[in-house]
């Protein structure tokens, strides 16, 4: 499942906060050197490819690519790590459910 975010947060910082929430839902960082806009992780619930790129002015494009199918626990814990980086540009935001 492919997911993206466009944030104003800088690429490095996206990465390193992509290493500090990731790791705590069991996911470890794949084995290699790490590329300057990319960071792969695995773990028992699946295996996630990330990459925060430079786009247009002061944006950052965030695509992150799951090995699972639908609506999976590792699809939501993406979408969660989203919600965390706009909580670093706007610390009140919080979830809310769209019905």
């Amino acid at each position: 499942m492919r997911h993206f975010h466009r944030t104003s947060v800088a690429p490095a910082d996206v990465l390193a906060a992509a290493e500090a929430f990731f790791p705590t839902i069991g996911l470890t960082a794949t084995a290699g050197a790490p590329d300057a806009r990319r960071r792969s992780f695995t773990g028992a619930i699946g295996t996630l490819r990330l990459e925060a790129r430079p786009e247009g002015g002061h944006y950052t494009f965030v695509e992150a690519v799951t090995d699972q199918m639908g609506e999976s626990r590792m699809d939501r814990n993406v979408k969660k790590f989203f919600v965390r980086l706009h909580q670093r540009i706007d610390p009140a935001h919080a979830i809310d459910a769209a019905f």
